[in-house]
Parts: structure tokens; sequence; C-alpha cells
């Protein structure tokens, strides 16, 4: 598939969805439902506990809206990578590389907090990695700020991600402070109307976040689970290798967005264990940046073969985890 994938053709969006569909096919078979957890932002509570009465009784819409959004999240951000040129050449392979590594496991393949907050961050990242051509960069600021502060609606620890939006102007704009102050203001803003609505609504006192602490971990993972996670760490790490060493070939902007993918990544990585419920499914999270550098790892090797056989590995691996493991 990394021969197919790797042209840019139009038909490679259907054969993307149809490959998507076979790899997660186990949850259409038997779709997950969610459940609360105690990390979970308010907001995601009430559009759960909203859908719930309906959806619980047609589990089926569950796999429907989460395959949904995994399929949009990988184009969109493999469209965005193709726009930006960080790669050598169009292709498909973030994108088919984000539906291979999320569907290692069911964590990643349920309705949650985290799945949504990747479809606010495709749009943020989108706008930071234009920064440095934007014409109207504190308008883009404000409202990348908003949608960083509305994220921790969904997910409280996910407010760390503004540490990305103000490194990001760090990284592509001349340091202006005011730049800096919208950047701020935009994040505080979603907080600021909650507190008014708290005020007038008199629930200020009684409202209470959740999210943030320390507990052990939630999750175990077994010698064929950590070998899932271990492939998908080590082929990040090729890929940035990759990334480097073609770095000197690329122009300036191209590498200050590489910067920001990386960036990206290390403050995905680090959220979860800020949460107060350590658990597999929040490190969906950092899946977008890792699948940018992964399909590095499968287009650069001038060996052909060899990121094939690895893509077909992890194919194996996840059918195993599947159908087999359980």
């Amino acid at each position: 598939m990394t021969g197919i994938f790797r042209a840019n053709n139009p038909l490679n969006t259907f054969l993307l969805f149809v490959y998507g569909i076979f790899l997660k096919f186990i949850w259409l078979l038997d779709p997950q439902i969610p459940s609360i957890e105690k990390s979970d932002g308010f907001f995601f509570k009430d559009i759960l506990n909203g859908i719930k009465p309906f959806f619980d009784a047609h589990p089926t819409g569950y796999f429907a809206i989460t395959y949904l959004l995994l399929f949009t999240q990988a184009i969109s951000f493999n469209q965005i990578i193709t726009s930006r040129r960080l790669m050598q050449k169009p292709n498909y392979l973030p994108a088919m590389t984000y539906l291979l590594i999320t569907s290692f496991f069911s964590e990643w393949n349920i309705f949650s907090a985290a799945l949504v907050i990747n479809t606010i961050m495709v749009w943020v990242w989108a706008r930071m990695s234009n920064l440095n051509n934007n014409q109207h960069p504190k308008s883009t600021l404000f409202n990348a700020g908003i949608a960083i502060g509305l994220t921790a609606f969904f997910y409280l620890p996910a407010f760390a991600f503004a540490i990305f939006i103000l490194l990001s102007v760090l990284i592509t704009r001349p340091l202006k402070i005011a730049e800096w102050i919208i950047a701020l203001i935009g994040i505080i803003t979603p907080w600021y109307f909650l507190a008014c609505w708290l005020f007038l609504t008199n629930k200020l006192y009684s409202f209470r976040l959740a999210g943030l602490g320390k507990s052990p971990s939630s999750f175990e993972s077994l010698i064929i689970e950590l070998t899932g996670l271990g492939l998908i760490i080590l082929l990040t790490i090729i890929g940035a290798f990759y990334v480097r060493s073609f770095m000197s070939k690329q122009i300036l902007q191209v590498r200050k967005n590489w910067g920001l993918m990386l960036l990206y990544l290390l403050v995905a990585i680090g959220i979860p264990f800020i949460s107060i419920n350590l658990q597999l499914g929040y490190w969906l999270l950092a899946l977008l940046p890792a699948s940018a550098f992964i399909g590095c790892a499968f287009y650069y090797p001038k060996v052909r073969w060899i990121p094939m056989v690895v893509q077909w590995l992890m194919v194996g691996l996840v059918l195993y985890l599947q159908y087999f493991k359980k």
C-alpha cells in the first residue's frame, strides 16, 4: 500500500477510506461504547451525555462518528502537509499512516475528548504553520488562542497546547510582545466567557474543574502491545532522521514548519502525564504529528520494498491484536 499512497492520485482518497474501514472493521462489528472519564472536560461530558440516550441503543453510530473524525483528520492533515511542501512530492502516506497507527488499540478508536481535540488541532496547526506568510497575524493568533482555550473544555490538560502556540510565534516570527499578548488573550477568552456565564447563572462557586493531577497508570501493556507502541516510536524517530537529512535541501519556511511539527509532537506526548487519569487513549493527541514523521519513514528510503514490508507487518500486527489477542 505504500506504493499506491506514494502517488498524488485523487482516487487515493477513496482507497484510503476503504483501507481505513479494513483496518477498523472489528469496531464496526463490535462498536465501542464510550464512557465518561473523570479527566474529561465538562464540555465533552455534556456532549456525551446528550448523545448517549440514542447512540447507546444504536452503537454503530459511535463507530460512524469516530471513523469519520479519524478519516477527515487524516485527509485534512495530509492536505496541509502537501500545501506546506513538507515532503518532496505530494502523497497520501501521512494519512495512510494515521489510519494505520490509530488502529493498534481500541482506546484510539472510541469517541473521546482526545479525538475531538485532534480535529481542533488540525485547524490550529494549519494556521500556525502559515503564520510567517500571514497578512493578519494578530487575528490568526487570537483565533488560534481561542481554539486552544476551548480544547481545555474537552480535556483540561490540553490547555498545555498554549505552550505550542506561544513557542510557535517565537519560531516563525520576529519577537513581538504584542503578538504574544494577543495569543494569551485569545487563550483566556473562552474562560472569561465561561466565568461570566457561571456568575450570571449563580454557579460560579459550585463549578469544579477536573483533569489535572497524578495517578497510577490505568492501562496494562503486555509484550505484544509494547511491540506496537515500540514500532510507532521507532518509526517516528526514523522519520525524524530522514527529515533532518533532507533539511538542508528545504527552504527556510519548510524547516520552520518541521520545527513546529516536532514541537507539536513533544507537547502532545507530555500532556497525558499531567492528567489525573493517565490512559493510553490520551496519547491519540500525539499520533497526528507522529504520522507526519512516520510518513517520511515510508517515503524517503531508496529501497522501496523495506517500507512496504514494514507497513504490511504493522497491518498484520493490527489484525492480530484485534482478532486473535482478545
